[in-house]
Formats: structure tokens, C-alpha cells, sequence
């Protein structure tokens, strides 16, 4: 993968450059505040940008400004945040364009390397990847007019698992059912959510962005 590094603390982001190196992927810019990562996806346009949301000059939201303004400028691109918060208005304008690829996981509950690279993988597929606290801080923003008011407590208890970026075995683990129960669970909620037949991992995608923005 070709990835952008953004990150103002340049311990943290060049131990980033390593550990993204050392698996094998190519950093094509590392960049410490938000209009140099908006210029380094508008110009080397990367499978994935790992964004840090504090940037100068505040250090409070302006990497996860720059990501939202990046998406504008390159529809789609994918990008993983790191924060040791929620910012839940600038979650809510990453997912708005329902394009996908988009992960946001909070620092302190990233305890494995391997788990990290696999939420880079997924989210350069295409995939949404969002840490649980992030999920529940952008539920409470739920609207009257719900579109889950057919979907079933277990059903949603698997859209949020989906959310979290996990696929049907590891929520088979989790719910401690079989692999085909979650399997119809996903079946019925495609139907319910009158998601067509379409490439699953898109389903799953626009599946996931409708739960978190219901």
C-alpha cells in the first residue's frame, strides 16, 4: 500500500513511518499539520492516510478537519484517524459522503500492532473501521425518523459489531452463535435496509453507515 503519515509529534509520526515500512508498504509523504496532508492525498492520492486529529496550530481538531477537506478535494479517499478523543460533528462529516473507507480509532485502545495493520487494511479496501466508544457517541445522535425501526435488538447488535470493522466469524465469536446464523442476521438486514444484491463489501459499507447515521 502507499500510504500518508500525518502526525505533528515527530517521535510518533516516524515511529509510524517504521512500523508502516517494516510491514512491507511504501510512506509516500509524512506531513505535521493539516494543509500539508491535503496536499500530500490531492497529489500522491494513497490507498490509506493515518491522520492524528490534533494538529497546529490549536492542536485540537485540525487533522480531522484537514482529512474531512482532503475528502472533499479526492472523493473517497481513505483514511484512518487516530485520536485520543471522539470529536463526534467531524466523525459524522467523514461519513456523510456514505463513500466508505474511513476508520477512527482512539489511541489508547490500539494494543496490538497487528490488530492496527489489519484496520489499515480493511479501511484502504473500502471498509469502515470505528472504535466502540466512537459508535456509541454517534448513536446518541439518533434522528426520529428511524431507518433500523424493522431491525431486530440481535440485528443490531450485529451492525454494530459490523461497525467495529469485524467480519461475520469474529462476530460469530463474539455473539458465540454459528457462522450462518450472523450470516442470515446480515442477509436480513440487507433486506431490511433494502440494500440490493450488490458486491457484499459495499452492502456491508452502506449497511454500516445507515446504522451510524439513523
Amino acid at each position: 500500500m502507499r500510504v500518508v503519515i500525518a502526525d505533528d509529534a515527530v517521535l510518533l509520526r516516524e515511529g509510524l513511518v517504521r512500523l508502516v515500512r517494516e510491514n512491507g508498504h511504501t510512506v509516500v509523504a509524512a506531513v505535521g499539520d493539516g494543509p500539508s496532508l491535503v496536499e500530500a492525498i490531492v497529489t500522491h492520492r494513497p490507498d490509506v492516510s493515518i491522520v492524528d486529529v490534533r494538529m497546529p496550530p490549536t492542536h485540537t481538531d485540525e487533522g480531522l478537519r484537514a482529512a474531512v477537506e482532503a475528502r472533499g478535494k479526492v472523493p473517497g479517499s481513505p483514511v484512518l484517524v487516530l485520536s485520543q478523543y471522539v470529536e463526534v460533528e467531524y466523525a459524522d462529516d467523514l461519513l456523510a459522503d456514505r463513500a466508505g473507507a474511513i476508520g477512527y480509532l482512539l489511541k489508547d485502545r490500539v494494543s496490538e500492532v497487528a490488530d492496527f495493520l489489519d484496520a489499515l487494511s480493511r479501511v484502504a479496501g473500502g471498509g469502515t473501521v470505528l472504535d466502540p466508544e466512537v459508535v456509541s457517541q454517534l448513536l446518541v445522535r439518533r434522528r426520529r425518523d428511524d431507518p433500523l425501526r424493522n431491525i431486530t435488538p440481535r440485528e443490531r447488535e450485529v451492525l454494530g459489531l459490523m461497525a467495529e470493522g469485524r467480519s461475520n466469524t469474529a462476530i460469530a465469536r463474539k455473539m458465540v452463535v454459528t457462522e450462518g446464523a450472523v450470516e442470515k442476521h446480515v442477509r436480513n438486514i440487507f433486506t431490511k435496509l433494502d440494500l440490493p444484491p450488490d458486491e457484499e463489501q459495499h452492502r456491508r459499507v452502506l449497511a454500516v453507515l445507515t446504522y451510524l447515521q439513523s
